[in-house]
């Protein structure tokens, strides 16, 4: 049994799906459509560059969406695989809009639209610099929790993604991430610094939400045809009005990546296959569970060797 699942911010690269796009008329069509539907070449983007231009918020959610799906479509319109045997789709954070909008429960040009203006609102949520993240090394969550938890007289810092078993993302002001590193320090805790621009998936982007929960209240939300598992909660959702309030949350909500591959493991899922550029969940899912198979589907040369459980 397995789960489809795609990639978030982060994994994007220039010239990802370029050879796909190169070969198949499908891909060409909707690259197409996205540069009518947002108004601008979001394909050149993608497949030339600049890398500055591909890394900023409001166009890396469309690209890694219009690439992912692109692929699945692909995938799914030309036979190559039966997706439709799924048991779950999921997506981490931006990812979650293409599972969305992959299981047909949004359409094609308002996932488009509306992840032009979450990268915009999330960018501009807390102004540039004055914010960040932290990824947490070899730790567990409940280790982190208690950091942050016993010196939150002296800075405040979020738990933004629970990623994997020894892999937690911390967002904040860049001034409490400066005082949480050096408790990581005392406690001999691995971090590194991340290369963005604002701290997302904590409740510092209360700005970004407000925008976001007039813009998703207005999107044509249907139930979708594959079971969804949400980051919020990290178990399934239960119908469109239930999606429309987790996707608001979703802004501010910590990402529950480990509990929702998890949560489809426990539910008999033993193969999941990543859908989109890169290969970062694919790398997650083993560090959660040496025992599932996983194969991720971002060129010409992984749908030839793809083989899936049903």
């Amino acid at each position: 049994m397995f789960s489809v699942i795609f990639p978030g911010q982060g994994s994007q690269i220039v010239g990802m799906g370029k050879d796909l796009y190169s070969k198949y008329d499908i891909i060409k069509k909707l690259f197409k459509e996205a540069d009518e539907i947002l108004g601008f070449s979001i394909s050149n983007i993608i497949l030339e560059g600049p890398k500055e231009k591909l890394d900023l918020t409001e166009n890396t959610q469309p690209a890694i969406f219009l690439v992912g799906y692109s692929i699945f479509n692909l995938l799914k319109n030309e036979k190559l695989i039966d997706l439709n045997k799924a048991k779950f789709f999921a997506g981490h954070s931006l990812g979650e809009y293409t599972a969305l909008a992959s299981a047909e429960g949004l359409s094609f040009s308002e996932t488009l639209k509306i992840l032009k203006i979450r990268g915009n609102a999330m960018q501009n949520a807390v102004p540039k610099g004055e914010g960040g993240m932290v990824a947490v090394l070899g730790s567990e969550i409940k280790k982190i929790e208690d950091i942050i938890n016993n010196n939150s007289k002296f800075y405040e810092c979020f738990i933004a993604n629970d990623n994997s078993d020894g892999q937690i993302v911390v967002s904040g002001k860049m001034d409490n991430l400066d005082k949480f590193i050096l408790d990581l320090k005392k406690n001999s805790i691995k971090n590194i610094k991340l290369p963005v621009s604002a701290p997302f998936h904590c409740k510092l982007m209360q700005k970004a939400t407000e925008i976001m929960k007039i813009e998703i209240e207005k999107l044509n939300i249907k139930d979708p045809k594959n079971i969804l598992i949400s980051n919020v909660t990290g178990k399934e959702i239960e119908n469109s009005l239930q999606i429309k309030d987790l996707l608001i949350k979703q802004i501010e909500s910590r990402v529950r990546w480990r509990e929702t591959v998890k949560y489809m493991i426990d539910n008999g899922v033993n193969s999941f296959i990543e859908i989109g550029p890169g290969k970062v969940l694919s790398g997650l899912i083993k560090r959660i569970d040496r025992n599932v198979k996983v194969s991720a589907i971002n060129n010409e040369e992984d749908i030839s060797v793809i083989k899936i459980n049903d």
